[in-house]
């Protein structure tokens, strides 16, 4: 399990594979919370991240944050 103020913590990052999202992420996984990493159309980016946070820390979950039965998804995948 990681360390620090966020260990034992989920964070649901929609837009996470670039820009402000990307930044998010990163400084809550360095704070010890685990990511899950919504993006819309940039697969490789939000690869390219789980690999930089670690795949036991991180998840990349596919979801249009502006469609309600997505983000219905994106929630499941997140709890599950």
């Amino acid at each position: 399990m990681s360390s620090g103020p966020l260990a034992g913590k989920v964070a649901l990052i929609t837009g996470a594979s670039k820009g402000i999202g990307k930044a998010t992420a990163l400084r809550l996984a360095r704070d010890g919370a685990s990511v899950v990493i919504n993006y819309s159309s940039d697969a490789s980016s939000a690869e390219e991240l789980v690999e930089t946070i670690g795949s036991d820390r991180a998840l990349v979950v596919q979801a249009n944050a502006g469609n309600v039965a997505e983000i219905e998804e994106l929630v499941k995948q997140t709890v599950d």
